[in-house]
């Protein structure tokens, strides 16, 4: 089984459920990723007070390596925290869910923390303060960091640090990984367009997009996104919500239907479909049974408050893979 070694902002989610008409007077779009100051998450949560919160470590390149670590595989990642108890607590949580954290500490700055805004309809918008996490910078990425790991998957969120982004994705390359990239928002697309493109073209093996993503990165439909995608790397991924995903590798595309579930709250769904698809490719699967697994992860989390599955949901998956698994190695010696 393949290792991989995940990128990107060390933050701690705090998970709060809102109206409509809370999302609109915080002045936020629907569905977008806001970077805010400390002062303005301070503002935020004190507005919420009285609303129940629930606090998670997160970030999306976290998230997903979370769930290749808990349905079975070899994951580590890569972030900066600060010397405080969140950064203490984030830690823990990833040992804990066995990932190795590779996680350098700041000796200024407060861990980082992401305010989830989730609207009764379940879509999730980001009020984010990077804190620690901001500070992550091209210098602290050095080339025997990727050693022993197959799968390089990397967070669009980062691309606001261009020189981060590059180098990271270039060692890695150098490596012998196979890169993956999550264009993350709408709005990071949009800001960092022509860049994303380039980089795409030049290293990324590995494409995941939600429908607005593609749309911001293509301005065409899903079904014509995932082919334009293909074009420029090995494997592109469309998600199209309740109407399940397109994939696409070479001249090979297929549509995989969504589960139907009881949407509670999206956060992390793209985040976990990725995790799911990551790691049944590093046990051997094709496109189509890898977008199968991460259909899966990404409709049970979306049941649930946050990203943390149960025990038993996980091992529903797990047996799920092997079941999988059993298929391929029958067809192997077929």
């Amino acid at each position: 089984m393949k290792k991989i070694l995940g990128l990107g902002n060390a933050l701690t989610d705090i998970l709060l459920q809102v109206s409509e008409d809370d999302l609109r007077e915080l002045g936020f779009p629907k569905g977008s990723m806001n970077l805010i100051t400390m002062r303005q998450a301070e503002e935020i949560q004190f507005r919420f007070a009285s609303v129940r919160k629930r606090m998670v470590a997160g970030g999306s390149a976290s998230n997903a390596v979370n769930c290749v670590a808990a349905l079975g595989g070899k994951a580590a990642f890569i972030g900066k925290i600060g010397n405080d108890e969140v950064g203490d607590f984030y830690r823990e949580d990833m040992i804990k869910n066995g990932v190795k954290p590779i996680l350098l500490l700041s000796q200024t700055a407060m861990s980082g923390c992401s305010i989830v805004l989730i609207t009764p309809d379940g879509e999730r918008t980001f009020a984010t303060y990077l804190g620690a996490a901001a500070e992550l910078c091209a210098d602290d990425i050095q080339k025997d960091a990727f050693n022993g790991y197959d799968i390089f998957h990397i967070e669009g969120y980062l691309v606001q640090n261009h020189d981060l982004i590059e180098k990271s994705i270039r060692l890695a390359k150098e490596a012998g990984c196979m890169v993956s990239l999550d264009l993350a928002s709408y709005n990071v697309v949009n800001e960092h367009h022509a860049f994303l493109k380039e980089l795409v073209k030049k290293y990324v093996d590995i494409v995941f997009a939600n429908e607005d993503e593609s749309f911001a990165y293509t301005h065409l439909n899903p079904e014509e996104s995932v082919q334009m995608i293909a074009e420029q790397c090995d494997i592109a991924v469309v998600k199209v919500g309740k109407n399940g995903s397109y994939v696409q590798q070479g001249s090979t595309r297929h549509h995989i239907g969504a589960i139907t579930t009881n949407c509670t709250d999206s956060t992390g769904a793209g985040d976990l479909f990725a995790g799911g698809f990551l790691h049944a490719l590093s046990d051997g699967f094709d496109i189509r049974r890898c977008a199968e697994i991460g259909t899966i992860a990404a409709g049970r989390v979306v049941e649930i408050v946050g990203t943390k599955l149960s025990e038993e949901t996980w091992d529903e998956i797990r047996r799920i893979c092997a079941l999988y698994r059993g298929f391929l190695q029958k067809y192997d010696k077929e």
